[in-house]
């Protein structure tokens, strides 16, 4: 514990942000570093607690106080030894985690808790800054053949682990680079793309192999890869948008959120978009999904110049803090306001779109919606809601941007072809034991397999998953568990 006094002595800090005025002006990230000082005292705020509730509240079980303590003490290598044992891609997750092991924090019951995604982000960059992340590279290899289909955060963190075990590892991507969500779905200013390249180089160099453009199942054989491999990692995502299926839909400028997202990311790499252009530029924006999605949609709105974006829930307005139906240390469902909520955007809840109206020319003009209200039958069971009479109105509105969430994977291609058991909600079916498909030399991990999630629940899933499919290529496993690193560490 570096400092026992600490989270008497310092509150809460966060670092300090561009301008909004600034920052709307272009894509990159305005998140500045903690002053030295600044960084020291948040670590010491860390109580060292008895049971430390951050490890199971964190999906990867990071070994969080002990980082914190180095950090306190400025040993950089010792914080980052500490911080990589558990996470592969700490530069990720420390820019666009939403912290669940905040929400755990034992600090967090009667005071803010520690800050402790931005602690490891300055424990990766400080690390890269002083020279500590080197490639590596295994001792010696197996002599098996891994495919990994898909290079999200689930099939990067998989292929790393598996590369680390020994086996030689080949990594499809049906995009241009590397990547998935962290490139074509998250916009620069939340994670610039130099930060995903910085990480990919260093996979290369430890032996990890990447085949781009190779779409596994349409222009990439299934057949080569099952007889190539001795086994295969299915890690592609969740890319199935929900859609909304009212009159008009059908209307120019009614668009999904990620082919919204995705040109843009394209626009800044100065790469060339596919299909009709998306823009938001001098338009009433409505983004209909409260998500983090829907908030990517709002910043990348108000960059693009847009004339009003507005964001509307289907829920409620949740409360601004913990009730005593969300007690610490369960993840709280309050009100969360985004850095693009920050930059300008009309917030609805508890509204419907009735109706996409457009003009004679086909072109979307305006939204027919209607204020909800939400009820609990008296007899019990789920909540619903009913329409409030005379509510209903129309919004000027020339982009609208689905954001609603994702169904399950893709099944035209792969999934079609190999033919795999599916679950109930349309994803590959694998159990949390082995992560193997219903054909064994099948693995999958992430969104395709859970649906759709964190960046970090992805990358604890194809660390997970890597250990599995080591133990059943090998008999047994050097690769730690999480639970294992929980324990150890306890």
């Amino acid at each position: 514990m570096g400092k026992p006094t600490g989270f008497i002595e310092f509150t809460r800090e966060l670092p300090g942000k561009r301008p909004v005025a600034e920052r709307i002006h272009d894509y990159n990230e305005f998140v500045e570093r903690f002053p030295e000082q600044q960084l020291n005292h948040q670590a010491a705020r860390c109580m060292n607690c008895g049971v430390p509730f951050c490890h199971s509240g964190c999906p990867l079980g990071n070994i969080i106080p002990e980082f914190n303590d180095a950090v306190y003490r400025q040993s950089w290598e010792e914080a980052y030894d500490i911080l990589s044992a558990t996470n592969n891609f700490p530069e990720f997750t420390g820019r666009i985690c939403p912290a669940p092991c905040e929400s755990a924090c034992v600090l967090g019951i009667n005071q803010p808790p520690v800050t402790i995604e931005e602690i490891e982000k300055h424990i990766i960059e400080i690390a890269f800054d002083k020279g500590f992340v080197k490639p590596r590279k295994p001792n010696l290899r197996t002599g098996k053949k891994v495919a990994v289909v898909g290079s999200g955060p689930a099939g990067l963190a998989a292929a790393a682990q598996l590369n680390y075990a020994g086996h030689s590892v080949v990594v499809y991507e049906r995009d241009d680079a590397p990547g998935g969500l962290l490139r074509y779905g998250i916009p620069d200013f939340k994670l610039e793309k130099w930060v995903v390249d910085r990480r990919i180089s260093l996979l290369e160099q430890e032996g990890v192999v990447f085949k781009c453009n190779a779409n596994v199942g349409v222009d990439t054989s299934i057949n080569d890869l099952l007889r190539e491999a001795h086994a295969v990692v299915l890690a592609g995502g969740s890319t199935i948008p929900r859609n909304l299926n009212v009159p008009g839909r059908e209307l120019k400028g009614v668009h999904f959120a990620m082919d919204f997202l995705k040109q843009q990311n394209k626009r800044v790499s100065d790469k060339s978009v596919d299909g009709e252009d998306i823009f938001a530029t001098a338009k009433n924006v409505v983004v209909i999904g409260g998500g983090d999605t829907g908030s990517d949609c709002v910043g990348t709105s108000n960059r693009q110049g847009a004339r009003t974006v507005t964001q509307f829930e289907l829920l409620p307005k949740p409360p601004e803090s913990r009730t005593g139906s969300m007690p610490w240390p369960s993840y709280p469902m309050i009100l969360k306001t985004t850095s693009s909520h920050e930059e300008g955007a009309a917030r609805h809840w508890a509204i419907a779109t009735k109706a996409f109206i457009g003009d004679e020319q086909g072109q979307l003009k305006a939204l027919r919606t209607v204020e909800l209200e939400w009820k609990t039958p008296a007899g019990g069971g789920p909540a619903g809601f009913e329409e409030k009479p005379g509510t209903e109105r129309e919004m000027p509105c020339e982009l609208a941007l689905l954001a609603m969430g994702f169904v399950h994977p893709q099944h035209e291609g792969l999934i079609r072809q190999l033919d795999v058991d599916l679950d109930e909600r349309g994803n590959v079916k694998a159990g949390e034991q082995s992560y193997q498909t219903s054909i064994p030399k099948i693995f999958t991990a992430g969104d395709m397999r859970r649906g759709q999630s964190l960046v970090v629940w992805a990358i604890s899933e194809g660390r997970e998953c890597a250990r599995k499919l080591d133990q059943y290529l090998m008999g047994s496993t050097l690769l730690e568990s999480k639970d294992q690193n929980y324990l150890v560490n306890m």
